[in-house]
């Protein structure tokens, strides 16, 4: 019966990491796309490789960070927790979103690149992958405000109150 118990608890506690993973991933792509609106009406080719881009940048992120912010912000005054989660999740997210976005551009150009594992193929993978990074950081960024910052406060503020 104990092992019955634990059993639902966890099944409980991954269902409800994932689920948010999911609802976190939904709001970074739906961040992307209002700041794709606002920017230049939704005019791009590549709107739906964008917006999944953004919900798997949010929602891989999620199950890592929270998990571990909680644990260590547990015991911490509500300001403190409030800190941690918006700064796991504000750079994470971002950090999560960048290596995905740098892979789709590294297997973009790979088709050009040397045979895998050479030392100009590690060059070339190490390249543009920064390449990418960069470009990120230039302009996905920006796709992340304005929707993003405010689900970004409201999450952490839901999170720190929470995990007491």
């Amino acid at each position: 019966m104990v092992a019955t118990g634990r059993a639902r608890t966890v099944a409980s506690h991954c269902r409800e990491v994932f689920g948010s993973a999911v609802c976190w991933g939904a709001a970074m792509a739906a961040s992307a796309l209002v700041a794709l609106f606002l920017r230049n009406g939704l005019l791009t080719s590549h709107l739906a490789a964008l917006a999944l881009v953004y919900f798997f940048g949010g929602a891989l992120s999620w199950p890592i960070l929270v998990p571990f912010t909680r644990r260590f912000a547990r015991g911490r005054p509500t300001s403190a927790r409030f800190a941690a989660f918006f700064l796991a999740l504000s750079i994470g997210t971002a950090a999560m979103t960048a290596f995905i976005f740098a892979m789709d551009y590294r297997w973009f150009y790979s088709r050009w690149h040397a045979p895998f594992g050479s030392l100009v193929w590690i060059f070339q993978f190490l390249f543009t992958g920064a390449s990418a990074v960069y470009q990120f950081a230039v302009l996905g960024l920006t796709l992340f405000l304005p929707v993003g910052l405010l689900c970004l406060t409201a999450v952490s503020a839901y999170l720190a109150r929470q995990s007491r």
